[in-house]
């Protein structure tokens, strides 16, 4: 509590992906108020702090959604009685049913009120809802792009058919809850294994050539991995193909060694 009486400015929102438009929020200020709705499937819960870099609080929706806008705003002067300037987006809306606005909040805040502008990436809104419609329908290279980094699941590790390493490629299998996941297809990745970002293709999708079941797995490209721990992270670069049924193991072995030799084609890429 001594430290949130000596913060002067903050940004409020909801944060999910921490994109461009969220890092414009967060330049401005000290410190960042997370409204937290369990619903972020961009970056969600406390992963969003890692982008941050920032003292954050959360405030879990369920516990402020009866607050007027007025309740609202006196609880935020409260925590943060030294408090001279808050920043919000140009779309903002607080309080009960939503019922405040950007009007509504600087006639309740009698201090400085900032509002950020729409931003737009080569015409293109940065906003959440777009950057998950990006990512949906596979144009990971553009969601990067608006997120001002690689977009990133996180998944724990779990055994497969095993068909991968005996007659196709070694993969790791990775189960992941609340990440919107990319369309079924074959991507260019990162993954960290014990603690080393390692170049990879990935896999999500049904494996319509074999059981038919829906996984996410990864090939780490040109090592041999014997060992990971229980929780594995995957970075997406770019966009290799469609989710696609073969004929046969043999012809599913010949494409991936395609999609292989795609990825070793492009460079190795930071974070954008």
């Amino acid at each position: 509590m001594e430290f949130k009486n000596r913060i002067k400015s903050i940004a409020i929102g909801s944060f999910d992906g921490v994109h461009l438009a969220h890092q414009a929020l967060i330049k401005e200020v000290e410190a960042v108020v997370i409204i937290e709705r369990n619903m972020a499937t961009i970056t969600h819960g406390y992963k969003r702090v890692e982008y941050i870099k920032k003292p954050s609080f959360f405030y879990h929706f369920e516990e402020i959604k009866l607050l007027s806008a007025k309740d609202f705003i006196d609880k935020i002067q409260e925590d943060f009685p030294k408090l001279e300037k808050i920043v919000v987006g140009y779309d903002f809306a607080f309080g009960y049913k939503k019922e405040g606005d950007i009007t509504i909040l600087k006639s309740l805040f009698k201090k400085e009120v900032v509002v950020v502008k729409e931003i737009k990436y080569n015409g293109v809104s940065v906003h959440s809802c777009t950057i998950r419609e990006k990512i949906s329908k596979g144009h990971i290279s553009m969601a990067n792009r608006l997120l001002n980094r690689n977009y990133k699941i996180i998944g724990r590790v779990i055994k497969g058919q095993g068909i991968g390493r005996r007659e196709l490629v070694p993969t790791i299998n990775i189960d992941v809850q609340n990440y919107i996941l990319p369309k079924e297809g074959v991507y260019a990745t990162k993954t960290l294994i014990n603690n080393i970002w390692l170049d990879s293709i990935s896999f999500l999708g049904h494996r319509v050539t074999t059981d038919g079941s829906f996984a996410v797995e990864t090939h780490i490209l040109n090592r041999d991995i014997e060992k990971v721990q229980d929780t594995i992270e995957i970075e997406f670069i770019d966009f290799i193909r469609s989710n696609k049924k073969f004929n046969t193991l043999f012809d599913l072995k010949e494409q991936i060694e395609k999609d292989i030799n795609n990825r070793l084609k492009l460079p190795t890429l930071n974070n954008i």
